[in-house]
């Protein structure tokens, strides 16, 4: 008979394996509750070993961080097929799991945690916002937009990232509903946009022509005009 030998982690691996730990906890429980040694338990490691390989529980936390922005900006990637509507839905079921399943985790990433007020949190988090940017302009086909249709996309991702915060205080809207609700708040606030700006609507028409009626946008003009009735 023989026995499986254990074979031992690079220093990568290790590092890589300390990271999805500090997540695992970090998605149950602010990462301010988790303590290095819960860390090293869960691991199946010693305390000082995982010194070894972070110098300190910042230093893990902004590793950690640095995983899940780069899974949250992956969120925002969608093909380009089909109506717009449908895409920044399917973006936004993407987006409310990842809140859903790391939620302590996403408010410290959006908050900045026990690393609030570093460059590297800082940086993380704008970076996510600017891959969401970049990924929303790909979406309307458009690389240097109107200075009002920045402001749009800006704002409603601010929006995005507001309301998920405050759905996980207590989750009393289905998520469902809310998905749906950003996604007509971003035909919304482009509307507006397209109202007041020429340029912006001249971009955004071919966009919307596409759009069924059974659609996300379609859906809510059909709500507007039963509300004035």
């Amino acid at each position: 008979m023989t026995t499986g030998v254990r074979r031992r982690l690079t220093v990568e691996e290790r590092r890589q394996q300390l990271i999805g730990v500090a997540l695992d906890l970090f998605a149950r429980r602010s990462p301010d509750e988790v303590s290095i040694d819960e860390i090293a338990s869960a691991a199946g490691i010693s305390r000082p070993l995982v010194y070894h390989y972070f110098p300190g529980k910042l230093s893990l936390y902004e590793a950690a961080l640095k995983r899940a922005a780069e899974d949250l900006a992956d969120r925002f990637r969608e093909p380009h097929e089909g109506p717009l509507g449908a895409r920044l839905l399917r973006v936004m079921r993407r987006y409310f799991d990842f809140v859903d399943d790391h939620g302590p985790g996403f408010s410290a990433l959006m908050r900045g945690g026990p690393a609030v007020g570093s460059s590297t949190a800082n940086a993380l988090i704008d970076s996510v916002r600017q891959a969401a940017y970049v990924q929303i302009l790909s979406h309307l086909r458009i690389e240097e937009p109107p200075a009002r249709l920045e402001l749009v996309v800006r704002s409603w991702i601010s929006l995005a990232e507001s309301t998920a915060l405050l759905w996980l205080d207590g989750r009393r809207v289905p998520r469902e509903e809310l998905e749906v609700q950003l996604v007509q708040d971003f035909a919304a606030l482009i509307a507006v946009a397209a109202a007041n700006d020429g340029p912006t609507a001249a971009l955004l028409k071919p966009l919307l022509r596409d759009e069924p009626g059974d659609g996300p946008f379609a859906d809510l003009v059909t709500r507007l005009v039963l509300l004035a009735a």
